[in-house]
């Protein structure tokens, strides 16, 4: 049970929640930093990573005037390759479908970037509500991503889950008031889960079927 809620809205974070793309993201900053100059080793990935890169930009000390660029070549440097969902996240999502939730999607990623993934996943159909990078002013874990969602559903957030794999997604469900749902992905963030103290902590996404 999710619960004592009457869960009608399923949101969910993309990468690393739905998309396994920690690696090619690692690899990304890696090329876009050492453009930059700065060395980023798979060590500073692990220790500094975080949904929202600009705390991770300021952590490395490169100035803020950089950002943009760095934003710019990250892209440049992930590439257009088909996304990889997460193992039993398609099927997951669909079985969810079927019982009659909505969905959204809440992402620190690009629109372009998330908007053709989804597509490629064959899940454009299921996400009606898609909310990005560019659509907001405060990054995670400003609810404001969470509540554009929402308002664009007509859900009200007693009636809402975010399901996320880093702390910073379950402390932006909490400031949403919404029920919070983690669970591990690749990501480096995802060890520190329990900390932030979800209403309920998954093994995979595939136990989201237990509770919903």
């Amino acid at each position: 049970m999710a619960l004592d809620r009457k869960i009608t809205t399923l949101l969910f974070d993309w990468d690393g929640t739905l998309a396994d793309s920690s690696h090619r993201s690692f690899i990304a900053f890696e090329k876009s930093l050492r453009h930059l100059g700065i060395a980023f080793t798979r060590e500073i990935y692990d220790a500094y990573y975080s949904p929202n890169a600009y705390l991770m930009y300021e952590a490395l000390s490169l100035p803020a005037e950089h950002w943009p660029q760095a934003d710019d070549l990250w892209l440049q440097h992930y590439g257009e390759d088909p996304a990889e969902l997460v193992a039993d996240a398609r099927e997951t999502v669909v079985s969810l479908h079927r019982k009659g939730y909505s969905f959204a999607v809440v992402s620190s990623g690009s629109r372009s970037r998330v908007m053709r993934e989804i597509g490629e996943s064959n899940l454009a159909s299921i996400f009606s509500v898609v909310v990005c990078n560019e659509d907001i002013q405060q990054k995670k874990p400003h609810p404001e991503g969470l509540e554009k969602a929402m308002a664009m559903l007509g859900a009200g957030k007693e009636f809402c889950s975010y399901i996320g794999d880093a702390p910073e997604d379950i402390r932006m469900g909490k400031n949403a008031e919404v029920l919070t749902v983690a669970v591990p992905g690749s990501f480096p963030s995802s060890k520190d889960l329990r900390d932030a103290h979800p209403d309920i902590y998954l093994s995979s996404i595939k136990e989201l079927l237990l509770h919903f």
